[in-house]
This record gives structure tokens, sequence and C-alpha cells, in this order.
């Protein structure tokens, strides 16, 4: 089994989470199956809905109902991605024997790190990106604990604090944890808050819950795979987002959720008592 994590990116990461972006070294550069022909397979065996794919030639900030399709199937892409003009993602690799195994053995290492902190890994989940030169990923954030791990090519990615509310307002918070997109709306005097980590091939970043960020490509294709995990504070802060939505219908204007270390106990607890209540999902 090839380690994904040594000794020196453990220690980094130690210093780095929960939330703190960063770069570490991996090992799994050269792994069978991280290679186009590998990821060909699994884009035909995985839900047709869990291989997205679009045209990359997008600017930073973008209504996702905008994305334009690139007119390819996900093999036509896959197999064209040096000169289609694309980036992809195939979504929740682990519903696939052979690659939820290896999110496995890719977070095996970080486990007992992340439960000293933030306590047990739950939902287990990892993604593929594959990446025609120059393409664009939009400015967005994700709910999850994430490191990318850069596979084939280069890309930088530019990341953000996570919770200014300049960059993503509460209200954004609010509509994606009922159902809203991840895209975020960008402003160019964004871009002094950011900072951009350079990732060539064994360069991965860990990328902290709700950190907004934007990914360019360099000029050859990319695989990136994506390894995510919740915590308990992070379903925490979901939580306290969804209490603070009731609240700010009801006329107020609710507190953010605070950061690590506070835990937001209060208003995910009765924000769970509501829905359980009113027999809704949290």
């Amino acid at each position: 089994m090839i380690r994904s994590f040594g000794g020196e990116a453990l220690a980094a990461f130690s210093g780095l989470y929960p939330q703190q972006p960063g770069l570490l070294r991996h090992g799994l550069c050269g792994h069978e199956l991280l290679t186009l022909e590998a990821l060909v397979g699994l884009s035909k065996r995985i839900r047709p809905v869990d291989a997205e794919y679009n045209r990359g030639d997008l600017p930073i900030g973008l209504d996702p109902a905008a994305v334009p399709a690139n007119g390819l199937t996900a093999e036509e892409t896959i197999r064209s991605i040096e000169h289609c003009g694309s980036w992809m993602v195939l979504k929740f690799i682990e519903q696939d024997p052979a690659y939820r195994a290896l999110l496995h053995d890719a977070l095996e290492p970080l486990a007992p790190l992340v439960a000293g902190v933030t306590g047990e890994m739950m939902k287990m989940q990892g993604f593929i990106f594959i990446s025609s030169p120059g393409a664009v990923t939009p400015f967005h954030f994700d709910p999850e604990h994430n490191i990318l791990l850069q596979i084939r090519g280069r890309k930088t990615m530019t990341v953000f604090p996570a919770g200014e509310e300049a960059l993503a307002p509460g209200e954004r918070h609010e509509d994606f944890h009922r159902g809203g997109h991840r895209n975020l709306a960008w402003r160019d005097e964004f871009e002094p808050h950011g900072e951009a980590y350079a990732l060539a091939p064994g360069d991965s970043i860990y990328v902290p819950v709700k950190a907004p960020h934007w990914v360019k490509n360099g000029p050859e294709p990319s695989i990136s795979l994506s390894i995510t995990w919740r915590s308990e504070w992070s379903y925490n802060e979901s939580y306290a987002r969804g209490f603070n939505r009731m609240v700010r219908r009801a006329g107020l204007k609710p507190a953010a959720p605070r950061p690590f270390p506070h835990r937001n106990l209060a208003k995910s607890v009765a924000y769970r008592a509501i829905c359980k209540a009113l027999r809704v999902e949290a």
C-alpha cells in the first residue's frame, strides 16, 4: 500500500488543523487508480449524475445556472482533456469499492490527529478533478474538511479566510444549507484577501471548512484527488446556520457561528430540536 502522508506531512497537518490552510506533501502520485484510463473506467461505473463536466473557460465568479456544457460525454471529456477546454469532477468515488479503499487508505494516517482535535472523522468522501490546461473552477466554499492532492499537472488554488462575512455573507451560508449552490459571488476587491498556493505533483493543500477558494489550472492537463470528511464541529456550524436562517426570517439579525474551538452547541441543539418538532430534516 502506498502511504499517503509521511511523518513530515503529518506534523505539518497537525499544526494547521482545523482552521489554517497550508501545503503538505503526499505519496499518491503514480497510483494505478489515478491514471486517465482508470478514470474512464470509473466514470462508467458511477452514477451519471455524479460525473459533472463543463467548459473550462469560466470567470472566477459564475452563476451555476450559467455554466456552459462542453457538448461531450464523460468518457470523451477525459480522453480529450488535453485539448477539449473542460474541467470535470467524478463525485463520491467511495461508491466504487476500489476507490473507497483508496479514500480510506489516504485518510487513515490523518485519523488519529483529527480525532484528537475535532473527534472522529465522519462522512468520508472523495472527488477526482480532471482539468484541461487553463481551466478555472469558480469561487466557492465547501462544508467539509478537505485535502486536495495534486496527482498530475499543476494548478494554483487561491484560498480565502473562512468566516469572513464580506466574502460570504451569512445569508449565503444559510441558503447553501437549505440546498443552494456552493458557488459564491466574486468581486475584484476580494483578491488581496486570498493566498495563492501553487500545486505540483506530490503537493497537497488542506482547506478548512467554508474557506472560500478558486482554482486555475496550469499549462497542462491536471488530475487532482480531493479527500474530505465532516466532524461534529462542522455539523454544529451547519446547524447553527440553519438556526440563523429561522431567526433571520423572523426579522432579526443573528450573529454568525463562532470559529473553532467554539462549538456553537446552543444554536445547534435548538435547531435540531425545532426540526424534530416540525418533523423536517435538519
